[in-house]
């Protein structure tokens, strides 16, 4: 199914995959309504599977901006994303969650970044915690530590590039811009269906490609996501299983800790903190990917 309302060329395409989400989605919409450049932009929201109340939500005639939906045989995110980039108008791509929220400047961040620089560049975002939202204890820590998202490890690029050898560890696409011509040929993976990776994973092939990482955190956004520690340990088993099935049909990717750093690992992941129970949980992870 497809909804499309195209008024001009636009400058920007913000490309969303969703699942089931239908209120979050509708929020992040309006947000992009509220951009400073919405006569600029386009959405592109892909829907992974089929849902009826997203269906209806995307029917609607009322939209402040040129929105394209669709939905797609239930596959992953990175297939809908590749979808999002083969429908989009733009010369320049941002893609985000479903539940991340922008400001209003944030797009116009985004396209300004490009249009000066001109090279063929990813540019990425800060994203927060909601504060409308109860902030766990769990989600003050991951943002802390960088176990979620690791903008503490790079504040000190802050307008700037990062450098090469760790670039691909920040290409975070739940707030990350490219142009649109590296976006088609540098497609995500459509064989890995676990959660956990594909960000880095594409990364390293951007860099590869020669495309510079650029930090710009004055485009900030705010993910409306509430985790519990229940949740955040899960999330954790399930990205130790996805290292290893990406480690197979990837291998110059390995996150898995071998050797001395193993040991290391199994001993810190005995102790009853917030950084030994997530170790732990990764550890699970892992020893699930292998036997299986």
């Amino acid at each position: 199914m497809r909804h499309t309302k195209i008024l001009k060329m636009p400058e920007l395409s913000v490309i969303i995959p969703t699942h089931k989400r239908a209120e979050i989605l509708e929020q992040c919409l309006h947000h992009l309504e509220s951009q400073t450049i919405a006569d600029k932009i386009e959405a592109i929201v892909i829907h992974d599977g089929q849902d009826d109340k997203t269906d209806a939500l995307m029917a609607k005639s009322t939209w402040q901006i040129p929105v394209h939906y669709e939905s797609i045989p239930k596959s992953q995110q990175g297939v809908a994303r590749n979808r999002g980039v083969q429908n989009a108008q733009s010369s320049t791509c941002l893609f985000i969650g479903d539940d991340i929220f922008l400001e209003p400047e944030v797009c116009a961040h985004h396209e300004s970044i490009h249009r000066n620089i001109g090279t063929p560049i990813a540019v990425l975002g800060g994203t927060y915690w909601d504060p409308h939202l109860e902030i766990t204890e769990v989600m003050e820590w991951l943002m802390r530590s960088g176990w979620q998202f690791g903008y503490p490890k790079i504040e000190s690029y802050a307008g700037d590039f990062l450098p090469k050898h760790i670039q691909h560890l920040f290409c975070y696409t739940s707030h990350l811009s490219v142009s649109t011509e590296v976006a088609k040929r540098t497609p995500f993976r459509e064989d890995v269906s676990l959660y956990g990776w594909e960000d880095i994973e594409w990364g390293m092939r951007l860099r590869e490609s020669g495309v510079q990482v650029y930090y710009e955190p004055q485009a900030k956004a705010f993910h409306h996501h509430i985790i519990t520690m229940e949740d955040s340990l899960k999330r954790m088993e399930t990205i130790g299983e996805s290292a290893v099935v990406l480690s197979r049909v990837v291998p110059e990717f390995d996150r898995i800790p071998r050797g001395w750093k193993r040991i290391a690992y199994e001993i810190f992941a005995k102790f009853p903190t917030m950084a030994g129970k997530h170790r732990a949980a990764f550890l699970k992870g892992i020893n699930k990917g292998v036997s299986s």
